[in-house]
């Protein structure tokens, strides 16, 4: 049976505002485009909030993710829930512009190259593929991210600001658990507790010193007026969010870039290239094209070194060793991974994998979104710790594959089982906070509905959004 665990109509609505709806940040893909009759109505407003507006096409593509990324053991939302969570949303931005709530167009830039990237690597670095698919150009995509992820951020501060120093107590959890009838309380898939060191093949002196020298190469080309900057930054540079532009990357605000980056570009006289520049990303050549008090305009040329098969196995041979440290317990794993991983996002929790809902060290295995990572435990027994493996991870920051070393630890495995405050707290502790948070919501909803425009299309007024 389904968790349900709101005490007002809105408390579904509200979580699914608080949890940003994912639905796809780009239009359908030409191919997915349906041809539709001649007269017949292609997409249509359904509601406005202020200047802002929600269209037939939103609702569906909201809805059709919502349900498919529904939580085990939870009812999956209607539609009304899914609308009147878009309702929330638009209300959240209007209420942001009138609050004067500020997200800079810097803030969103960075986010949107980023995610640019990330999807542009899903298309194997391809742009003429890319913009075969979505039947628009770079630029025009690049906008409607920029526009989506705008209003995302600022739905994101808007709400923080209206639930800041929100807690929830262990005597609120048991209150919260104690409350779900015993017949519908979830039945939970097995579980594992992983945990992995991870660490980044050290590219070697001789492959960094080519790539400078490639850049210098090239730097000379340009100043004897052998060469464009633009044209060979869209022939040589490996950052697909800017190679397009020539490199150009527009206006940054001071302290936006990375500072090795920065500091080198603001050292620069307008026009000026700077020698090859390291930073995390790789190396750069960076030319400054305009300044300005707070902000300047530059444009690069980015190269990475690659390590070799020998860096790679060196690597390798780092984290064998201290496997052998671990398992003579000369150090923990948890404290290892906290020294040596080099994996933010698992080193904080001690090496340990978490579930993004709750922040529990436990998650199903098919939450797990590596494949590799999947059928690698299932080789493994419980309670033992691998050899060092090579793999390939995604740069969050650009989205690129990039090659690593890594450890895992096969901790713990918990069968399947129905829900309970000893096994299942984290989770329980975070459907209870979700709770409070849309009783927030509810409250503040009743309140910024009379400060803004509300206008619903008929056929939704079966929803009653507006209704307290």
């Amino acid at each position: 049976m389904s968790l349900k665990y709101m005490n007002s109509p809105k408390t579904v609505l509200t979580l699914l505002s608080f949890c940003l709806l994912s639905f796809s940040l780009f239009a359908q893909s030409k191919e997915d485009k349906q041809e539709k009759p001649e007269g017949q109505v292609l997409d249509k407003i359904i509601a406005k909030v202020d200047n802002y507006i929600i269209l037939e096409s939103d609702l569906q593509k909201a809805y059709v993710d919502a349900v498919s990324q529904s939580q085990e053991g939870f009812e999956a939302p209607s539609r009304c829930d899914i609308f009147e969570s878009l309702l929330i949303n638009k209300l959240l931005v209007a209420k942001a512009e009138i609050d004067s709530v500020i997200v800079t167009d810097a803030e969103v830039m960075l986010e949107a190259d980023r995610r640019f990237s990330m999807i542009l690597q899903q298309f194997g670095g391809d742009e003429d593929m890319l913009v075969e698919t979505y039947g628009k150009t770079a630029e025009q995509l690049k906008a409607e991210l920029h526009d989506k992820l705008k209003e995302q951020q600022i739905i994101s501060k808007m709400r923080k600001n209206i639930t800041q120093n929100l807690a929830v107590s262990p005597a609120e959890v048991r209150e919260f658990y104690n409350q779900i009838p015993k017949d519908s309380l979830p039945f939970f898939s097995a579980e594992v507790a992983v945990g992995q060191i991870v660490k980044k093949p050290e590219v070697n002196r001789e492959e960094k010193d080519r790539v400078a020298d490639k850049l210098r190469e090239i730097k000379q080309k340009i100043l004897d007026g052998e060469a464009d900057f633009a044209k060979m930054a869209l022939r040589y540079s490996e950052d697909p969010g800017s190679k397009t532009r020539g490199g150009d990357l527009g206006f940054s605000q001071k302290g936006a870039m990375v500072p090795e980056y920065e500091a080198a570009a603001l050292k620069l006289r307008e026009g000026e290239i700077s020698e090859p520049v390291e930073s995390d990303f790789g190396y750069h050549l960076i030319q400054l094209l305009e300044k300005r008090s707070d902000s300047y305009n530059s444009r690069h040329i980015l190269i990475k070194p690659k390590p070799t098969k020998e860096d790679i196995k060196r690597t390798e041979r780092e984290l064998d060793s201290l496997r052998n440290l671990i398992a003579l317990d000369s150090i923990e794993f948890s404290k290892a991974a906290k020294e040596y991983s080099e994996d933010r996002n698992t080193s904080d929790n001690g090496g340990f994998f978490t579930d993004p809902t709750t922040g529990a060290n436990r998650l199903t295995l098919r939450t797990l979104e590596d494949p590799i990572l999947y059928f690698t435990l299932d080789t493994m027994k419980v309670g033992t710790l691998s050899h060092a493996i090579s793999y390939e991870e995604q740069n969050q920051r650009t989205g690129e594959s990039e090659p690593a070393v890594r450890l895992l630890y096969y901790k713990n495995r918990f069968p399947a089982h129905r829900a309970n405050l000893k096994d299942d707290y984290e989770k329980l502790k975070a459907a209870a906070k979700k709770k409070k948070e849309s009783e927030i919501l509810d409250e503040w909803f009743k309140l910024a509905k009379e400060e803004v425009y509300i206008d619903i299309d008929p056929a939704y007024d079966r929803c009653n959004a507006l209704e307290d």
